[in-house]
């Protein structure tokens, strides 16, 4: 019996001690931003059941202005890596204007990512870990997820990084 309670306490303390997503992202020193609306004929998200369907995004600074240029010739690998940082916490900002908390998302469960780059640039995949690396940093093993990398000639704005992602909602 004894061995039962302590399992319990220690499990009850666990769960006392998890940070919430947005803990963590203070934690990290991470504000999300406000994000404006679409600029298109879309929305910023479409939920299917308990499944959330975000639109592309790309790495917008609180100045407004996005971080431009091609990877591998404008832009070193790392500036990328930290452009697809930057588009994770805009993604996560659409879903907390959406949702109010980030504690009502269960799972990442894709992310295709778009990175404009120069012609021989073949590291897009390491430029979206920054991505994948911050979403599983703020949501531990539920922010593992399937992914696709892809090199493209350009993109809006001139964009270094878009993503779009889908997320399952509790």
């Amino acid at each position: 019996m004894k061995n039962i309670i302590a399992l319990v306490l220690v499990l009850l303390s666990f769960k006392v001690s998890a940070q919430t997503p947005e803990q963590k992202l203070n934690q990290l020193g991470i504000q999300l931003p406000q994000i404006p609306e679409a600029l298109g004929s879309y929305v910023d998200m479409v939920k299917v059941g308990n499944l959330v369907f975000l639109s592309g995004r790309g790495p917008l600074k609180a100045d407004g202005k996005y971080i431009i240029g091609k990877v591998g010739s404008d832009l070193p690998a790392d500036e990328g890596y930290q452009a697809a940082r930057l588009t994770a916490i805009n993604q996560l900002a659409v879903l907390k204007q959406a949702f109010g908390s980030l504690d009502k998302i269960k799972r990442i469960v894709k992310v295709n990512g778009y990175v404009n780059t120069a012609d021989s640039f073949t590291g897009q995949s390491k430029v979206m870990n920054g991505f994948s690396d911050l979403l599983i940093e703020v949501f531990g093993e539920q922010g593992r997820h399937a992914r696709t990398s892809v090199v493209v000639f350009t993109l809006p704005a001139n964009m270094a990084v878009e993503a779009e992602m889908t997320v399952e909602m509790r």
